[in-house]
Order: structure tokens, then C-alpha cells, then sequence
């Protein structure tokens, strides 16, 4: 796994060993920022850059080095589990980027306040979990996101999912067995 793009482009990131974490493939990381950058949900202009971005249920912490890389100010790290919490912390390291990447351990559908929104989300929750509008309620109410934040959730291709009634959708696409559904907060 490595970074796509940006100042870290080519760079190699830990993965897991086991199949506890699902990273989101190269191919759609590829695909979720330059429709971020570039397409019509960026409304002709970079989100990323100087932005304060989330990454939730991160992982290996792939799609929020990835924003850094792309030129994000900071990156928010959510994740509950130890082991990948640790291993975000070491790509953080390996990359010189732990100034720039805030690491919490905590549960997305119960976080706790933020210290302050980020105009730019990415959910990858695991799929067919049915967390990702529960943790899209609870980051908005505990103000994680910025009024008009620019949210990616990554699912399952046939995964059912209704974001709730302060999301909007802008944008969906399908590549290989995940399916991105681009928000706006309303």
C-alpha cells in the first residue's frame, strides 16, 4: 500500500498483517481524491488544501496521510481499535507527519465534542455494518463537521444506506466491490 499522490506520492505505508483492517484499495483512494479535487463535488476547487480533514474509522490512517500528502493542513484520526490506532501512529512517524495528524481512539457513533470542525470527512466503515449514517449523526452533532463539509463514505457495492436528513448527495461511484457516496452537510 502507498501514498497515490502528493508530496509523499510513491511513499509505502504499513498494512495490517491480518484481515482486520480493510484498506481502501489504491485504485479507489485514486478515484475518492480526484473526484474530491477535481470533480464536481469540489466545485472547481481543491477542498484539501490548508483544510482540516477527518478520517473516520481510519484504519491504517490511508485516506487522512493521503489528504496531508495532497496539501490538508491537519488530519483527524477516529478509529476504536488499538492495533490499527498503533499503526497509524507509526505511518504518521515513517511519513514526519505527526505534528500535522491528531490520532483519537474512540467509537464513531459515540464520539466525543470536537476541539474543532474539518471541512473535508472520509467514512470507511466496515461494510455491511450499518454505521455509516449512525456515525455521520454523531460526528454532526458533536461538531466534527463544518456546515457545508464535503463527506466521502465508502461501502459495499450493494450495501443500503440512507444518509441522514442534514447530508445531501452529490456524487456516487462504484469501483470493484466499493461504491463511494459523496455528501454534503446542509
Amino acid at each position: 500500500m502507498r501514498v497515490v499522490a502528493g508530496k509523499w506520492r510513491g511513499r509505502a505505508l504499513e498494512a495490517p498483517a491480518d484481515r482486520a483492517v480493510r484498506p481502501t484499495s489504491d485504485r479507489a483512494r485514486e478515484s475518492l481524491f480526484d473526484l474530491l479535487t477535481q470533480g464536481r463535488v469540489a466545485r472547481g476547487q481543491n477542498p484539501l488544501l490548508d483544510a482540516r480533514v477527518l478520517d473516520v474509522f481510519a484504519g491504517t490512517g490511508a485516506l487522512g496521510i493521503e489528504a496531508l500528502s495532497r496539501g490538508a493542513a491537519e488530519a483527524v484520526f477516529l478509529e476504536k481499535d488499538p492495533a490499527a490506532l498503533a499503526l497509524i501512529r507509526r505511518n504518521l512517524r515513517q511519513l514526519g507527519a505527526v505534528r500535522e495528524g491528531l490520532v483519537i481512539q474512540t467509537d464513531a457513533t459515540h464520539p466525543p465534542p470536537a476541539r474543532a470542525p474539518a471541512s473535508v470527512a472520509m467514512l470507511d466503515p466496515p461494510y455491511r455494518s450499518g454505521l455509516a449514517a449512525p456515525a455521520l449523526a454523531a460526528l454532526l452533532a458533536q461538531g466534527w463537521l463544518a456546515p457545508d463539509a464535503l463527506v466521502s463514505v465508502e461501502l459495499e457495492k450493494g450495501e443500503d444506506f440512507t444518509p441522514p436528513h442534514s447530508f445531501v448527495v452529490v456524487d456516487e461511484r462504484r469501483y470493484g466491490k466499493a461504491r463511494l457516496v459523496f455528501l454534503r452537510v446542509t
